[in-house]
């Protein structure tokens, strides 16, 4: 009998693992590279933070992303600038990925549970694919001593 090969999400921590309602924002990590995709991940998990996304922002940091989950389609309604979106399913693996999505449009994907949202041209300089596995690495506060 052959033993299989260890996959690659095999010790991998789950996409949101971790992540709290009111969790600080911490970094979006891929799996298959090592390498921070984001290095400052807002979550958007409640229904009135999901609901605002990046409504009213003049744009994000680059290095910034901000998480909305559950979610898996998204407009740019009222939005005054364009983003670069990757569509996750519930591991974190890539789904879809959609660059400069302009004010005033939609995009969705199938079997998504998450949306990434990035400034335009973010994903330019990084090493991101569909089927990739992307995880969310919160950064724990330092404990009192």
């Amino acid at each position: 009998m052959s033993r299989r090969p260890p996959s690659p999400d095999e010790g991998a921590p789950p996409f949101l693992s971790g992540a709290r309602r009111a969790a600080p924002p911490g970094r979006l990590m891929n799996a298959r590279t090592g390498q921070p995709v984001a290095n400052a991940a807002e979550l958007a998990t409640t229904s009135a933070s999901r609901r605002r996304g990046l409504l009213g922002r003049d744009g994000l940091d680059p290095g910034a992303a901000l998480v909305i989950a559950p979610c898996n389609s998204i407009h740019t309604f009222f939005m005054r600038f364009a983003i670069d979106v990757v569509f996750v399913d519930r591991k974190g693996h890539v789904r879809k990925i959609v660059r400069a999505l302009r004010p005033w449009r939609i995009a969705a994907a199938m079997f998504a549970f998450a949306v990434v949202e990035f400034g335009a041209g973010s994903l330019d300089g990084c090493d991101i694919a569909r089927g990739d596995r992307l995880y969310v690495e919160i950064a724990e506060p330092p404990s009192p001593s």
